[in-house]
């Protein structure tokens, strides 16, 4: 036991993620509860500023996905409150959702990323020019669990994808996709744990493929050569670094058949369902549930 203090889980809100933070949520719930902790579920929600000191939340847990969640507003109001929390900061949390302004902080950075353009969806007008070749991802600039995220093969499918983005934003990026393997490393307390390599049934690794069970193969350690692990591992712990990350972090690369990783986004609330990613990493790494959350709680309390 670690602390005595009242945690508070912070799960649900109000974005498009909002079942996938309830599942999270109540995992990491459940796992404090049967721990011994003096834990409390607050689902979240317009009356937040109100209803966290009155249930008497000491040290948030924070489990909520997108939107204000994972943009850094919630952390800047647990600031105000004095209350310590789980994860990254204000602005690592709200660079890391912002797809344009971490793309930006990795170039600068000297760090991989496919080639991409960003655009307003309204001002569109037929095929963009964007420098590089089909396929492409299309996807909008600040959403996660590839939620409004397609795969163009041909011009006659720009159209769809761009409105499936648009109902997520104005913005989008479009990135060049990078034909290879999916890689997934994960981070913990200022250091990298392992990894795991994804291999969709579907298209690509989609919102039904991350969380329905049995629609995604998972391969750990990745099935690559050590060196190109070693390297991908590197590269995500330069993006968390660049970025500023803090806490429990997924870094999610694509690697060619050179052997090259190109990182795609940092996940700054990863998902903690049954189907959900670090875990798993955590689990080769010597980490089993518990033991993950307990250590994500001594990164806050070290933090605050």
């Amino acid at each position: 036991m670690i602390t005595d203090k009242r945690i508070g889980v912070l799960l649900g809100g109000t974005s498009a993620e909002r079942e996938v933070s309830l599942r999270s949520g109540q995992a990491i719930y459940g796992a404090l509860k049967n721990l011994g902790y003096n834990v409390v579920a607050v689902d979240v929600g317009e009356d937040i500023c109100t209803s966290l000191p009155a249930a008497g939340v000491q040290i948030a847990f924070l489990a909520l996905h997108g939107g204000f969640g994972e943009n850094g507003s919630i952390q800047g109001m647990l600031e105000v409150l004095g209350i310590p929390y789980t994860g990254s900061g204000v602005l690592a949390s709200a660079i890391a959702m912002d797809k344009e302004a971490s793309k930006k902080v990795f170039r600068y950075h000297g760090i991989p990323v496919p080639p991409y353009v960003v655009l307003d969806c309204q001002s569109l007008n037929g095929m963009p020019q964007t420098g590089f070749d089909l396929p492409w991802v299309v996807k909008p600039a600040a959403e996660g669990s590839s939620i409004g995220v397609s795969i163009v093969k041909q011009e006659h499918g720009f159209k769809k994808a761009i409105e499936q983005a648009g109902l997520y934003g104005g913005r989008i990026i479009i990135e060049q996709y990078i034909d290879g393997k999916e890689i997934q490393i994960g981070i913990l307390n200022g250091k990298s744990i392992g990894g795991v390599e994804v291999r969709p049934s579907l298209e690509f690794y989609s919102y039904e493929a991350k969380y329905t069970s049995g629609l995604t193969e998972y391969i750990l350690p990745p099935d690559i050569e050590d060196a190109v692990y070693e390297q991908a591992a590197s590269t995500a712990f330069s993006a968390h670094r660049a970025v500023g990350c803090k806490g429990a972090t997924r870094v999610d690369l694509r690697v060619d058949g050179k052997g090259d990783p190109y990182v795609l986004e940092i996940n700054t609330i990863p998902g903690m369902t049954e189907t959900s990613l670090l875990p798993k990493i955590a689990r080769l790494a010597g980490y089993d549930f518990p033991d993950l959350i307990e250590e994500m709680l001594r990164g806050a309390i070290r933090e605050s």
